[in-house]
C-alpha cells in the first residue's frame, strides 16, 4: 500500500519542518512505508520552495511541483491529485489549523469499511469570531440552496481517498474549479469525522475579498438556479407590471383628469428598474465569461519545474 500525501504551498515557510515532522510521524503510527510527500508551490512569494529543496536533500519521498505562476489553491490541489500515484491520497493543508496526524483517524476509519472511498474531514463547530462563523454559516447554506446535491456544512481539505475515486474526480474537465462541490457531485461512498481546527499562528491568505471571489466561482460554476431565479422574478415583475398598468388605465377612464401621474415616481421606477436589469446582465455575464473560460480549453495550470 502506498499514500500520497498531496499539499498545497503558498507562504509556508515557516510551517513546513514541523508539517513534515508531525507527517511523518502519521505515517509511521498506520505502519505505512511507501508514501510520497508531493507539494504545490502555488506561486509562493517567500522562501518556502527552497526550504523544500533543502528538505528533499534528506528525503528524496518529497516531491515538489513548482507552477509558473499563482493559480489559486483549487488549481494548485488539482495539479497534485493529478500527479499522484498511491492507492491512497490524503489531501491536507500544511498551516498547521489541521494536524497532519489526523491521517490516522481517516485511515483507520477508511480502512474498516471497503466500501467506502472517502474519509473527508469537518467542523462541527466553526473556528473563528462572530462575522467568520455567519459568513461561512451563510456560504454553506446558499451553496446547497442552488446546488443539486447535499455538500456537509463547514467542509475541509483535509481528506483520505482511495485511488479509483481520485481517477474519476480528475476526469472532470472544469475550468471553473469548485472543488467543495466536485468532491461530492463525483459520488461514491463516502463518509466524515468531525476535526477541530486550531487558530492559525499567522495572518490567513484567505482575504475577504477572496473569500467573496470563491462564494461567486461555487455558486455559478456549479449551478444554473441563479439564471432559473432570474428568468422567474421577471415574469413576477413583469406580471405585475402588467397589472399596475391596467389599474392606471382605469382609474384615468373612470377619474379622468383627476388623477395625475407624477413625474418623481415614474423616474423613481425606471431607476429602479435599471438597476435590476444592470444586477440580471451582471449574472448572465458571469455565467458567459465562465463559458468563455471553459470553451478556450487553456489549461488550469502550467508546472514549470518538476523535482523529483
Amino acid at each position: 500500500m502506498k499514500i500520497s500525501i498531496v499539499s498545497t504551498v503558498y507562504c509556508s515557510e515557516i510551517f513546513l519542518d514541523e508539517f513534515i515532522k508531525l507527517t511523518l510521524t502519521a505515517l509511521k503510527n498506520i505502519k505505512c512505508k511507501s508514501y510520497e510527500m508531493i507539494f504545490v508551490n502555488d506561486g509562493s512569494p517567500d522562501q518556502s520552495l527552497r526550504k523544500l529543496l533543502e528538505k528533499r536533500k534528506t528525503n528524496k519521498k518529497i516531491k515538489i511541483l513548482n507552477l509558473s505562476r499563482n493559480y489559486g489553491h483549487h488549481y494548485a490541489i488539482q495539479a497534485g491529485l493529478k500527479y499522484s500515484t498511491g492507492d491512497y491520497v490524503f489531501l491536507i493543508d500544511n498551516d498547521l489549523e489541521v494536524s497532519p496526524l489526523v491521517l490516522e483517524r481517516l485511515y483507520n476509519k477508511l480502512i474498516t469499511n471497503k466500501s467506502i472511498d472517502v474519509v473527508y474531514g469537518y467542523q462541527k463547530n466553526r473556528k473563528g469570531n462572530f462575522s467568520e462563523k455567519l459568513t461561512g454559516k451563510l456560504f454553506w447554506w446558499l451553496i446547497n440552496k442552488v446546488s443539486d446535491i447535499h455538500i456537509p456544512h463547514n467542509l475541509l481539505t483535509e481528506r483520505l481517498m482511495s485511488r479509483r475515486y481520485v481517477d474519476k474526480l480528475l476526469q472532470l474537465n472544469d475550468s471553473n474549479l469548485f472543488l467543495g462541490g466536485m468532491f461530492h457531485w463525483v459520488g461514491f461512498n463516502q463518509t466524515g469525522i468531525n476535526v477541530v481546527k486550531k487558530q492559525r499562528k499567522t495572518k490567513s491568505t484567505y482575504t475577504f475579498n477572496k473569500r467573496t471571489q470563491l462564494m461567486v466561482q461555487a455558486i455559478t460554476s456549479f449551478s444554473s438556479k441563479p439564471l432559473m431565479w432570474l428568468f422567474n422574478f421577471g415574469i413576477l415583475v413583469s406580471f405585475l407590471s402588467f397589472l399596475f398598468i391596467a389599474f392606471l388605465c382605469v382609474n384615468k377612464i373612470i377619474y379622468g383628469d383627476a388623477v395625475q401621474l407624477g413625474w418623481t415616481s415614474i423616474i423613481a421606477v425606471n431607476i429602479f428598474v435599471l438597476g435590476l436589469f444592470s444586477t440580471f446582465l451582471g449574472i448572465v455575464g458571469i455565467y458567459l465569461s465562465k463559458i468563455f473560460n471553459q470553451v478556450q480549453s487553456r489549461p488550469n495550470y502550467i508546472i514549470k519545474e518538476i523535482y523529483e
